[in-house]
């Protein structure tokens, strides 16, 4: 094994272990609030479509197409749709985090403005 090899390795056990770590303190998250019940399900039933799709992807059948396709580089095209999905996610993300503190913003502003407007009665 070679140093690029181990060291992608090595970088790939720390970011699923990360990745675990933070999926684990979410679920206490939940737990502790009081939303896990449905986040639960929600989880357990992705995990059992997951482990579904996989069973069915490892049979000799399927393995054998999947080998063909493999050597066509449709790899490629796949990792550009995922690419482009993942920015979605990250720009979608952004706009629903920043748009909120601007409608507040700007709820606060319009209140301001009406409150100005109205006469002062002692």
């Amino acid at each position: 094994m070679d140093a690029g090899t181990a060291i992608s390795l090595i970088g790939n056990f720390v970011v699923i272990v990360g990745l675990v770590t933070y999926g684990f303190s979410l679920f206490a998250e939940y737990h502790a609030r009081g939303r896990w019940a449905k986040n639960v399900t929600g989880l357990l039933a992705g995990l059992g479509m997951w482990v579904l799709a996989v069973a069915l992807l490892v049979t000799p059948a399927n393995a054998e197409v999947i080998a063909i396709i493999a050597r066509t580089g449709a790899s490629k095209f796949f990792l550009g749709i995922s690419s482009g999905f993942l920015l979605a996610a990250i720009t979608a993300f952004g706009i629903i985090t920043y748009s909120r503190p601007l409608r507040l913003w700007h709820e606060r502003r319009i209140e301001r403005d009406l409150q100005s407007e109205l006469p002062r009665i002692p």
